[in-house]
């Protein structure tokens, strides 16, 4: 039950290259509607429970995950890899990425 750490570099070649990957917003509602990952889907890191995830129905499917800081992202793709998703590669916060967003 493992996760991948990857750079925000390689993040964004993924979300470039592989048309299916999904890219995961694990903030607040608040602070996804202020600024976001374009394609994000917004699912905040305490709604991930022992529950099966509707919006993630594919637990093989590459997921990349990222908060605000790193912090949340981390104990998402733990909790995730719990719950039986085998590819997913966290790459920390929007603080620091240096692409494209949106509102």
């Amino acid at each position: 039950m493992e996760y991948k750490h990857i750079t925000q570099e390689e993040a964004k070649h993924l979300m470039d290259t592989e048309p299916n990957v999904i890219v995961l917003d694990v903030r607040n509602p608040e602070e996804y509607s202020n600024g976001h990952i374009k394609g994000a889907v917004n699912l905040p890191n305490p709604s991930i429970t022992n529950r099966e995830i509707p919006e993630l129905p594919d637990k093989d499917q590459k997921i990349l995950v990222y908060c605000l800081s790193g912090q949340r992202s981390r104990i998402a793709a733990k909790k995730l890899a719990i719950l039986g998703y085998t590819n997913i590669h966290e790459f920390g916060g929007i603080a620091d990425w240096k692409y494209e967003t949106e509102l």
